[in-house]
């Protein structure tokens, strides 16, 4: 247990650190602090609050395409991630989610955080058991990846992934919580010239 702790006092100072792109994230930087301020354990499901996410912005070498994954649980589309299970190298996490959930190997642009957003988790059965409604508390890292390798996805989680163009990505057919978080990494990718 105490590397969690440990854990989530490194995250912290990642957090700390980190610079709101808007006001979604300044009101949920302030979410990410008080609850790590409030709990020893934010790096695994055992917080039935909620607990850290890490997940992946990952654009095709023009720029003009976004990968999302279909998600079960959401029932709608969304860029790939996962939860941490008591990691806090949360970008080795958002690598490795976007390889299990796409078949992808992709190329990181930049070590630092990209965006943050407090994601509503609702309730659902898991594996014959029932989750209760919580919060991803979720970093999300810039990435890179060739939008004509085919693509592989995890049946257990995902009915299917694909690459959207940027237009695309913010229609009715993405989940209805996650279209302004896509319009913001879209915005925030173009203010940067990345």
């Amino acid at each position: 247990m105490d590397k969690i702790i440990q854990g989530g006092k490194y995250i912290k100072e990642q957090i700390e650190n980190y610079i709101p792109f808007d006001e979604q994230e300044e009101k949920d930087k302030e979410q990410f602090l008080e609850f790590i301020n409030s709990f020893d354990d934010v790096l695994t499901r055992e917080n039935i609050f909620g607990h850290f996410s890490s997940s992946a912005f990952v654009v095709n070498k023009e720029r003009t395409k976004m990968l999302v994954v279909y998600h079960i649980i959401n029932d709608g589309w969304i860029y790939p991630g996962g939860h941490v299970d008591g990691e806090n190298d949360l970008l080795s996490v958002a690598v490795r989610e976007v390889n299990e959930e796409t078949g992808l190997r992709a190329k990181v642009l930049n070590n630092s955080i990209f965006g943050i957003q407090s994601l509503p988790v609702k309730g659902h059965v898991k594996k014959g058991n029932y989750i209760s409604a919580h919060i991803h508390f979720d970093v999300i890292y810039l990435m890179e990846a060739d939008d004509t390798i085919p693509l592989i996805y995890k049946e257990d989680e995902s009915k299917d992934v694909k690459w959207v163009s940027f237009e695309e990505s913010t229609d009715e057919t993405m989940c209805d919580f996650i279209r302004p978080i896509h319009k913001k990494l879209i915005k925030k990718l173009k203010t940067n010239n990345i």
